[in-house]
């Protein structure tokens, strides 16, 4: 999108070879990032230069290329001092030149901005986790900066904070590494959780590193292992606590099935579909302005019709409107089942792109069956035969 803003400010004769170059670059990260940069220097007056360095910074952030991040990056941050992906890059690619003076800077900025965004009214899960994430490395950027610069109570602090706001491998070394700059204790606590948390390529590693400061103060590795399960037991704590509290502005947070997924209705009700387990759940996916729906209801009611004496399948109604306030009174003027629950992401779990559609759940809570649309004159008998074919399973 940058760059087509670019290139429609351009003056015609350098649009053309701006986009000749960038054709040639093809979809080569590196070549697309030469090609941009080669711009640059021979139009150093571009009116789009702006546009060209957020673009090469973009892909100096995508192929890992440090000196070219904090290059380009300290660019964008003088006209766009607020942008959080430039800000978190170029914190770490300064970390990573030998440069933390520069990196806290930019790590207190990047952290000043992330808070200014956490609000109470936060609605979406997903965004509650985002700004955990980056605060987390906000924070541990200025933790290894002041550590470098050898303010190890401050370094200590800062790693603590991170930990807590999004505790990871990597806040967990950054922890480690600040205690045992103080030489106390806990640097083996906070080595032994990164290490139980750590991807399996970096475990060897990290296993090294907590053996070697175990054995500044320890003759031999005995009371090492109750140090690993102590670790493990505060890391799946500190799990259950980041999901009550995504949970807690919104009841799927992480929830990756449908048959664990939690519906509510336009009064408030809730409905865990884990509770429906050992039954067949069919959901019709609909919307008060869908036309279609509208004549695949009754027919969905005659469904339901020839299971009313069955104890072992459920069908419930799901609506997909974006504004909730409009089904209400859609259901009493039509005279439809009040039993109504909102998707509340479940369709895009489930993938649904169009409407009417419905999802057969086997007795496992698993998908089973998938109809999207319907043909009228088959639909009963079609819908009837998968739900019959299905509790057989």
């Amino acid at each position: 999108a940058g760059l087509l803003l670019a290139q429609g400010t351009l003056p015609p004769a350098e649009q053309q070879e701006l986009s000749n170059a960038l054709a040639e670059a093809g979809n080569s990260s590196h070549e697309f990032l030469a090609a941009l940069e080669s711009h640059l220097k021979k139009y150093p007056k571009t009116p789009s230069r702006f546009e060209l360095e957020r673009a090469i910074t973009k892909s100096a952030i995508e192929i890992k290329d440090n000196p070219r991040i904090v290059q380009y990056g300290e660019q964008v941050l003088a006209q766009d001092p607020e942008d959080l992906a430039t800000l978190d890059a170029v914190s770490r690619a300064l970390l990573l030149a030998g440069k933390p003076e520069k990196a806290l800077t930019y790590a207190q900025r990047y952290e000043k901005s992330l808070r200014s965004l956490d609000t109470p009214e936060i609605s979406r899960w997903q965004t509650r986790a985002e700004l955990d994430q980056g605060l987390g490395r906000a924070l541990l950027y200025q933790s290894r900066a002041q550590l470098a610069l050898n303010k190890v109570p401050e370094a200590v602090a800062l790693a603590q904070q991170s930990h807590a706001a999004n505790p990871t491998a990597e806040s967990a070394r950054a922890l480690g590494q600040a205690y045992s700059a103080q030489k106390k204790p806990e640097a083996c606590d906070a080595f032994a959780e990164a290490f139980v948390v750590s991807q399996d390529a970096e475990r060897t590693a990290d296993l090294a590193v907590l053996r070697a400061e175990w054995r500044k103060t320890h003759p031999d590795e005995k009371g090492l292992g109750d140090v690993v399960l102590a670790a493990h037991d505060r890391a799946v704590e500190r799990g259950k606590q980041r999901l009550a509290r995504l949970r807690a502005i919104d009841p799927n947070a992480m929830r990756s099935t449908a048959g664990d997924f939690v519906v509510t209705g336009p009064g408030g009700a809730k409905l865990d579909l884990a509770t429906l387990r050992g039954k067949v759940v069919v959901l019709d996916f609909w919307a008060t302005w869908c036309g279609p729906c509208r004549t695949q209801h009754p027919l969905y009611e005659q469904v339901k019709e020839r299971f009313k004496d069955r104890q072992d399948v459920v069908f419930l109604n799901i609506n997909t409107d974006e504004d909730r306030n409009l089904v209400a009174p859609f259901l009493e003027k039509n005279q439809w089942n009040k039993s109504v629950y909102f998707e509340g992401g479940l369709s895009r779990l489930m993938s649904v792109s169009s409407i009417p559609s419905t999802i057969i759940l086997n007795k496992r809570g698993e998908l089973a069956s998938r109809m999207n649309g319907f043909i009228p004159d088959r639909f009963v008998d079609s819908l009837t035969d998968r739900v019959k074919r299905i509790l057989e399973e």
